[in-house]
């Protein structure tokens, strides 16, 4: 979706008017905000500012969610001036407070992060972030695993640096050598699902999901992409039929917030973490909640590029290591 905005947005002005509209009326809808209660969410952000919350689940169904979880948590925050978004992972096992969800049977607890989605689909996930980070969700974006692989496919692959070699823990069993390698869909989506093969375990996936954007932003917007009008509209289209959003977002307008954004102007970044634990005989990623408060208190309050400068420095810890820029 993210990349779909930037191209929309910079690189494909033609596609901003009716085709951008057919491209908007594709997309699935879901009530996002449903039940939330206004006096408990978090205050709107600074005039301009805007924040996505970016799910990846194994299920597009926002309304079947019993059996599902969202592997992906990442919070997308585009400042004020437009010139500058910052793309925040959030570990899917992450121990945080989950609200008690609308039907009363689950929640009120603490829990893993991607337990909300289960218990109480995606209202109860960004009620739950909000909770966790103290920011506000404006729009909410939902891809599911079937759709990823169309989004790589329709770009024909995307080139990713494979870290060591490993072997798949998923059918078919693929072996990844290390190097950089042009994946397929199928290919890119079992890479970035793996964690039991690093040391780090979550926070490999997490990076490897980073690196995985980027290659996808990039190959988006290379001029072979923009250039080619039927490889363009495959992109598209496959995007918008991947993806569900909240009934209030709207593609142009999104896409005319980001005109003047390229990928060059995105960071991204990863929710500081204390390290692993175990809590209620589950193995959990424990926040950092000093860092972690100090990152977020920077996106509520618009300012998360004078939080990265600050930051930096000589040895930065094992999660920031993870920061990227595009």
């Amino acid at each position: 979706m993210l990349a779909a905005l930037l191209v929309l947005g910079g690189g494909a002005a033609f596609a901003i008017g009716a085709y951008g509209r057919s491209l908007n009326d594709n997309l699935a809808r879901a009530d996002a905000f449903a039940g939330l209660p206004a006096d408990a969410r978090p205050t709107q952000p600074v005039t301009g500012a805007m924040n996505v919350l970016l799910l990846g689940s194994d299920s597009r169904d926002p309304d079947t969610t019993a059996s599902s979880r969202t592997d992906t948590i990442m919070l997308l925050h585009l400042e004020a001036d437009h010139k500058k978004a910052e793309v925040i992972s959030i570990p899917r096992d992450t121990w945080v407070f989950v609200p008690k969800s609308t039907d009363g049977r689950h929640g009120n607890t603490m829990a893993k992060i991607n337990s909300a989605y289960a218990w109480g689909g995606t209202p109860l996930m960004v009620q739950t972030v909000e909770t966790f980070t103290g920011v506000h969700i404006d729009h909410v974006g939902l891809v599911d695993f079937a759709g990823f692989e169309q989004v790589v496919n329709a770009l024909g692959g995307v080139d990713l640096k494979i870290e060591k070699t490993i072997t798949s823990i998923h059918p078919p069993y693929r072996t990844f050598d290390k190097g950089t390698h042009h994946l397929n869909g199928a290919e890119a989506l079992d890479y970035v699902r793996q964690r039991y093969q690093f040391a780090d375990g979550d926070f490999s996936r997490e990076r490897h999901q980073r690196e995985f954007l980027q290659a996808l932003l990039d190959r988006a917007a290379s001029l072979g992409t923009l250039a080619n009008p039927v490889k363009l509209n495959s992109f598209l289209q496959a995007v918008t039929r991947s993806v569900t959003v909240d009934k209030d977002f709207d593609l142009v307008d999104v896409a005319l917030e980001l005109r003047d954004l390229r990928s060059t102007d995105l960071t991204f970044l990863g929710s500081p973490s204390a390290g692993t634990g175990t809590r209620s005989g589950q193995s959990v990623v424990l926040s950092d909640t000093a860092r972690a408060g100090a990152l977020f208190q920077a996106v509520a309050h618009d300012t998360v590029q004078e939080y990265v400068r600050g930051s930096e420095g000589p040895t930065p810890s094992p999660t920031h290591s993870a920061n990227t820029r595009l």
